[in-house]
């Protein structure tokens, strides 16, 4: 099993590579930047990396996940969102509040304990922020969403928030919007940078801005 060192490195570059063309190589700053360390650190990290055959490094190009660290990234991603909807749905925790934990969680939970709490689930397909759980032989099937920000007017079915700050969440919340809210996209005010929405529990129009729906993907109803 890889170290949590390794594994934070391949969940970020498969994070990154979905931002980027396909084949297209991922920066060694991005992934210096999304871990926290320097590039010089990062770049160390990449050496190894390519020893192992997890990845495909090219310096001064780039990075991208090997066949291998592209399976072990999402046996990663499958931990760590089997864990945060165990932690919603069994503990009770809030879901604006797991993320961390689940951060932890995710390096040292055994197969046994995961595939017991995957049992306890009913072996769900997505984690509570509506993003997809990879299955146990790594592979992910794609939800066929779209960015809300890049919708035209029209109805929708909020399917997955992309970003995990609690106070983000949790003004979700209070609005109501989460995965599984159907919505309407009443307007698009590229002046003011909104979008303008119709939520089933409120009467009056919702206002939000462009940057925040870059992190709802939908689709239609």
């Amino acid at each position: 099993m890889p170290s949590s060192t390794v594994e934070n490195y391949l969940k970020a570059i498969w994070s990154l590579q979905g931002q980027h063309e396909e084949a297209e190589m991922v920066p060694i700053g991005q992934v210096a930047e999304k871990i926290g360390v320097t590039p010089g650190t990062a770049t160390t990290m990449m050496n190894q990396l390519l020893k192992k055959d997890l990845v495909k490094y090219t310096p001064r190009r780039g990075v991208l996940l090997s066949g291998a660290g592209q399976k072990a990234a999402l046996l990663v991603l499958r931990r760590h969102r089997l864990v945060e909807t165990f932690l919603v749905e069994i503990m009770k925790l809030d879901w604006a509040e797991v993320h961390e934990d689940a951060e932890v969680l995710e390096h040292v939970i055994s197969d046994r304990l995961l595939a017991r709490m995957d049992e306890m689930l009913h072996h769900p397909t997505h984690d509570p922020h509506g993003a997809p759980i990879p299955n146990a032989e790594g592979e992910l099937t794609p939800d066929g969403t779209t960015v809300l920000a890049d919708c035209p007017p029209g109805a929708y079915t909020l399917q997955r928030v992309r970003e995990d700050q609690p106070s983000f969440l949790q003004w979700l919340a209070e609005m109501e919007l989460i995965p599984g809210t159907d919505l309407i996209v009443t307007d698009r005010n590229l002046e003011a940078d909104t979008l303008s929405l119709k939520l089933p529990n409120r009467a009056e129009s919702v206002q939000i801005s462009l940057p925040a729906a870059k992190s709802l993907l939908v689709a239609r109803p």
